[in-house]
């Protein structure tokens, strides 16, 4: 069997964001980091209304992304479900609780300033 292409970061994007969208996560901004960092092209935060809803949307995300592309992304903090990472490669994906979301501030970081969300 051959190995699929990998998608490009864009449609990787693409999915994921539907993937949480489906998945009812909130808040949701995608930062791009394309000739900022090495680690990856985009960033995506997430929120999740409870720690099981943030498990939820991080473990059918994973599950989706295995199933449309073949990627075994890299997966931190699913089982405490207060912040997850999820690493496909290009995009890194975090979900929090909004209650830690508020304390990290990763958008605040990573945004430019005077950005818009989205």
């Amino acid at each position: 069997m051959a190995a699929q292409p990998l998608p490009s970061s864009e449609t990787l994007l693409e999915r994921i964001l539907s993937s949480l969208e489906s998945d009812k996560a909130e808040d949701v901004v995608q930062i791009d980091l394309r000739g900022r960092t090495a680690f990856g092209d985009y960033m995506v935060i997430g929120s999740g209304r409870s720690s099981r809803q943030v498990s939820a949307i991080a473990e059918k995300l994973v599950d989706r992304l295995k199933q449309d592309f073949g990627i075994i992304a890299k997966v931190e903090g699913k089982d405490a479900g207060d912040w997850v990472l999820i690493d496909t490669g290009d995009v890194i994906v975090h979900l929090f609780r909004p209650e830690v979301r508020d304390f990290y501030q990763l958008e605040k970081m990573w945004l430019p300033q005077g950005a818009a969300n989205g």
